[in-house]
């Protein structure tokens, strides 16, 4: 059984960016910069947010973080995100998720410009990735997607089954292993199955799978009877269970018997996540440079 170690990958990639980086910057004079929009004081927020900081100021790309208090509307949200929509020195905004409630998260993300919609949650972007002509690849998806090829599993024919139908993951996912596979994107050819809490015969589906996702955001709610031997097992879920510990969405210690590999919790997607903001960054001040 194979680990797919997403830590190790992860700085893989950010060491790879930030070589490219140190290029942009030498051949325009240009930093690309990402702007952050943190509203209120969700305890899970606050660390990813801290993350993206982190790797932004580690590889070279300038953050600008703007934390709000919860009380903030989302006429005031929407006033800031107008001012970065305008700011050529802003090449990528991202709203942290989850939002206040009473906030509109719809009306929030809808009013990125979409060329500087690096989470690629605009109306817009999504739909240029189901037509197989991505601007940017949502960040989750993309990072699965890289895990996939840069270990060097074969996903062309295969029958890829997502646990999950959340338009963050399970939604993208599936139009991304959809895709013909090209010299562009790799990754992909695959039959695709969603399943998700309204499904019948969930287990037989799963014990189907050639390559299991699983992003339904239950804890240890994947168990070995539901996956067939030798599958691949992706786990993109993040738990806190009461004793304050972390886990995914897989029961590690039993699907690891069976399964062929899979991506623990923590060390597996989430790095994987910042890893690809990071490069939709850098895609993002390149594409400014094209239209400018």
């Amino acid at each position: 059984m194979q680990i797919l170690d997403g830590k190790k990958l992860s700085e893989t990639i950010l060491n790879e960016l930030a070589e490219d980086i140190v290029r942009f910057k030498t051949s325009t004079g240009i930093t690309p910069c990402l702007a952050a929009i943190l509203v209120g004081d969700d305890p899970a927020s606050q660390i990813y947010v801290s993350n993206k900081e982190k790797t932004c100021k580690k590889i070279g790309i300038e953050n600008r973080l703007f934390r709000l208090p919860a009380t903030t509307t989302t006429k005031e949200i929407l006033t800031l995100i107008e001012k970065l929509n305008t700011d050529c020195n802003v090449h990528g905004i991202l709203v942290q998720l989850p939002l206040p409630q009473g906030c509109d998260e719809l009306r929030v993300l809808d009013a990125i410009n979409p060329k500087k919609d690096v989470d690629a949650f605009h109306p817009e972007n999504v739909g240029l990735i189901s037509q197989g002509r991505p601007r940017y690849l949502p960040c989750t998806p993309y990072g699965i997607q890289q895990m996939l090829v840069r270990y060097g599993i074969e996903t062309s024919g295969k029958h890829a089954v997502i646990v999950g139908r959340s338009d963050i993951v399970g939604k993208p996912m599936a139009l991304m292993l959809l895709q013909k596979q090209s010299p562009q994107q790799s990754g992909a050819d695959a039959t695709v199955s969603i399943v998700h809490s309204r499904t019948k015969n969930l287990h037989e589906i799963t014990r189907q799978a050639d390559i299991l996702i699983v992003a339904i955001g239950h804890a240890r709610f994947l168990t070995a009877d539901m996956v067939k031997p030798g599958t691949v097992v992706i786990d993109v879920g993040i738990n806190r269970l009461p004793n304050g510990k972390i886990c995914g969405d897989v029961d590690f210690d039993t699907v690891k018997n069976v399964a062929g590999a899979v991506s623990p919790v923590p060390g597996g997607v989430g790095p994987l996540t910042i890893s690809m903001l990071m490069l939709n960054t850098l895609r993002a001040a390149n594409l400014f440079l094209l239209t400018t």
